[in-house]
């Protein structure tokens, strides 16, 4: 059964901020790659679609999006 505390939550368990730190730091860089991925799709979809570029026009602006998106966020 669970343990029934009483008292400030504080007094709890010890935290582990070098996990935690760890956590949110993984967080921070996925939701910044995410958001620069879905936009690169987005600019890729847009040249695809309605640039004229067609499916291979967008998979390299694509390509070339990432790639510089990538390296740009490091």
């Amino acid at each position: 059964m669970a343990e029934h505390h009483t008292g400030p939550v504080e007094t709890g368990a010890p935290m582990d901020y070098k996990e935690h730190e760890k956590t949110y730091d993984m967080f921070v860089a996925s939701a910044k790659y995410g958001s620069m991925l879905l936009i690169v799709l987005l600019l890729a979809m847009t040249a695809g679609f309605f640039g004229g570029a067609g499916l291979l026009g967008g998979l390299f602006v694509f390509i070339i999006l990432l790639a510089a998106g990538i390296f740009l966020l490091r």
